[in-house]
């Protein structure tokens, strides 16, 4: 039984390690794209008009003004 509670401990250790991990990787190739200021410049287009498109598509479903 006390390697139950152990495995169980451990489990909150394993979730956060994992979760950076994912962000690592995912997030790794935009800031490869950082370190040029041309791709930066495109980078913060590019993000700031999903963020644009995002909001305004979620203000039309939502009926929200």
């Amino acid at each position: 039984m006390p390697t139950f509670w152990e495995n169980v401990l451990r489990f909150p250790r394993f979730f956060i390690s994992s979760v950076i991990g994912l962000l690592l990787i995912i997030f790794g190739p935009a800031l490869n794209l950082l370190r040029k200021p041309q791709t930066a410049v495109l980078f913060f287009f590019a993000f700031s008009s999903l963020i644009i498109f995002i909001g305004t598509t979620l203000k039309a479903m939502l009926s929200l003004e």
